[in-house]
């Protein structure tokens, strides 16, 4: 079965990634890649139409490859990306319990926050919500991954401004063929998923769709729960259409349209929520092996938003609505690149792009009984353009390597706007707030020298991140604590570097990575008053730590190992002084996994992780602290015949309770419990 990963540019992908991911024994070059072979059991053939036109920029960065992305059978993207440490989600819940806007994703300690810090790109394409900032995981569901890059550390040129820090790479594939699969599981709940595709003339076409629902268990732990708290069930589905089709030689057209519908309830009355959205992407690749090589891209993002918010008595026994959002928002964007023939290759890669997001929040809240007496309307709109340039020096099989790239951006935040009113009545507040805008610059300069079985690396970097919409312009409410919005805040900027070593001998690999961050302009929620909170630019986040992962080949099977050290601390005076030294919020100082997983091609497969969160603060003044947790995942699979297996899966099967948020009258919400699941799958 040939897979095609489709992307947006022509990124090979890299061979120190791959060989993390363990798919080969041997390294894999960009000519594997691009011109795999069509049989051989032990290969899986992958040709690479996608993102970023042959860069090898990788190969000197800490980067890890994410392979065995299944979609259906219980498994999810967001639980996928906890088994490399240093990966920090927002919430320790997964899309199906976690609320939406709290899915914000960032590396190496750079404080907790729902607009993620770094940027999550789908093919190429940005996937944050233009306006809040957080990812919508369950969009990812329908789609068929050929696997996951993440890249830590800023400034990568081509990726746009908001690779803070690090990029996390979605990756689909196109089937030439029939995948589907079906299981059920704990709590009554059900997964199908099917991706389909063809040759059509001189292209290919593939579908791909999911549907997923359960009834859900209580998030709040057992020992506080009250008469209102019930299981918070969800049901969500995607559907996706991807076509590609030759234009001349070595030029191909590009198209893909998605779209995702996610329900979900938080456990009580009046907390369901609604996020839909359609995804529609364009692209020219014109690809010669030996010329010049160009790309043209131009995408669309349109989400809509719903969400309830309830206030709970103090015994828990009784329960009314406290806030109805809306939130419509729309993402647009653009890019070109060009690498020139320069001589027999391609060592320069320059470009340009432009996003541009708009959104607002329609929100009712003050309620009597279950009618709300007022409406608040809030919102604006942002527009980035940049251009950047990266050489590299050779290719990833030089004995020295290195790479330098340089951006600028132009930004600008039109005219933002809250208006607040009583319902039928006279206005409260009338702001409009002026425009702004400015120039940032960010870069990225590496070097690699290899020797034998070692290789040694450094990268030092500038990024820089834009403050979102909802950051800007939206206060809410959690209970009984306001946190209210600055419509002046400042763009957060970040100066690291790291310094690595790579060590591969047979079966074994070993990388270990030290990285320094100096994230100045945080933005964090700072407490200014008992439940009352605002977002404001931090002095800084301070962060340094150490990144370990290793391979070793067992036979049929892979173990890996990956653990994340991160000391990190908030730089903070003026009303933020008395956050100076501590630790930010939702940062643990260590985490780590251990997984074992079968890769060879028996009847029997299976995988184990053990995953290790370490303790974290829940607010910034680290007066609510969340507990570690080790969990362990693992699954069984039996293939019966050529197309048929069948497949056993379990979800933190020890019952750890994992702390997910703790509120400030001390209500803790928990991750999943254990979650069992049977199932099959065929392909064809």
């Amino acid at each position: 079965m040939i897979r095609l990963l489709t992307g947006v540019a022509l990124l090979a992908l890299p061979a120190a990634a791959m060989a993390q991911g363990a798919l080969d024994d041997d390294p894999l070059t960009s000519w594997d890649l691009a011109h795999p072979p069509q049989d051989g059991p032990d290969r899986r053939p992958i040709i690479v139409t996608g993102a970023g036109l042959l860069g090898v920029q990788d190969s000197i960065e800490a980067t890890a490859f994410l392979s065995d992305i299944q979609s259906g059978l219980g498994a999810r993207i967001e639980n996928r990306l906890r088994d490399e440490a240093g990966i920090v989600q927002f919430r320790r819940s997964d899309g199906r319990t976690a609320h939406p806007t709290s899915q914000g994703v960032t590396l190496r300690g750079l404080g907790g926050n729902a607009s993620s810090r770094a940027l999550v790109m789908l093919d190429g394409v940005p996937q944050a919500d233009p306006f809040g900032g957080w990812v919508a995981w369950s969009a990812y569901d329908a789609i068929n991954l050929g696997g996951i890059i993440v890249t830590r550390g800023g400034g990568s040129g081509g990726d746009g401004p908001s690779a803070l820090a690090g990029t996390i790479g979605l990756y689909s594939t196109m089937t030439d063929g029939a995948e589907a699969s079906a299981a059920y599981g704990s709590r009554d709940s059900l997964d199908f998923s099917a991706s389909a595709g063809t040759r059509l003339g001189n292209g290919q076409v593939a579908i791909d769709g999911r549907y997923s629902r359960g009834d859900g268990f209580i998030p709040v732990v057992k020992s506080q729960r009250g008469t209102v708290d019930r299981a918070a069930p969800y049901e969500q589905g995607g559907l996706g259409l991807r076509l590609r089709f030759d234009a001349g030689d070595d030029s191909r057209i590009e198209a893909s349209l998605r779209g995702f519908s996610d329900r979900r309830d938080r456990g009580t009355d009046y907390t369901t929520s609604k996020f839909d959205g359609v995804d529609a992407s364009l692209r020219f690749v014109h690809d010669p092996v030996g010329d010049t090589q160009w790309l043209a891209l131009a995408y669309l993002q349109l989400r809509d938003f719903d969400s309830g918010f309830a206030s709970v008595a103090a015994g828990r026994n009784s329960v009314a609505p406290a806030l109805f959002q809306r939130v419509p928002a729309t993402g647009i964007g653009a890019r070109v690149e060009v690498r020139p023939a320069i001589g027999d290759a391609n060592p320069l890669r320059v470009g340009a792009d432009w996003r541009r997001t708009t959104g607002r929040t329609e929100e009712d809240y003050f309620f009597s009984g279950t009618t709300p007496n007022r409406h608040r309307i809030a919102g604006g709109d942002s527009d980035t353009v940049g251009a950047f340039a990266e050489w590299s020096s050779g290719d990833a099989n030089d004995g020295f390597l290195w790479t330098l790239s340089g951006r600028v951006d132009r930004w600008w935040l039109g005219t933002g706007y809250r208006r607040e009113r009583n319902i039928g009545g006279s206005v409260i507040t009338d702001l409009r707030f002026p425009s702004r805008q400015g120039w940032e610059g960010s870069g990225r300069a590496g070097a690699r020298w290899t020797s034998g079985a070692v290789a040694l690396r450094a990268a030092a970097y500038r990024g820089w991140r834009l403050p979102t919409l909802n950051e800007l312009y939206r206060p809410f409410r959690v209970g009984a604590d306001t946190t209210t919005a600055n419509e002046l805040l400042n763009p957060e900027r970040l100066w690291g570097g790291e310094v690595g070593a790579d060590w591969t001998r047979g079966g074994t690999k070993l990388s270990v990575t030290l990285f320094a961050n100096h994230l100045s302009n945080a933005i964090a929620n700072v407490t200014l008053a008992p439940n009352l909170s605002q977002r404001q630019n931090l002095d800084a986040i301070d962060s340094k730590g150490i990144e370990f992962a290793a391979d070793q080949q067992l036979g049929p099977a892979t173990l890996r190992a990956t653990w994340a050290f991160t000391d990190a601390k908030v730089d903070a005076t003026g009303l933020a002084a008395s956050l100076d030294g501590r630790r930010p919020a939702q940062i643990a100082k260590n985490s780590g996994s251990l997984s074992l997983r079968s890769n060879a091609n028996g009847p029997f497969g299976g995988f184990a992780t053990l995953r290790y969160i370490g303790k974290q603060n829940e607010d910034d003044l680290g007066l609510q602290v969340l507990d570690d947790a080790l969990t362990l995942d693992a699954g069984l699979s039996w293939r019966v015949t050529e197309a048929i297996s069948l497949e056993a899966r379990g979800e933190n099967l020890t019952n750890e309770l994992v702390p997910a948020a703790i509120s400030s009258a001390g209500i803790v919400e928990r991750a999943t419990p254990r979650t069992l699941w049977v199932g099959a799958r065929a392909q064809f």
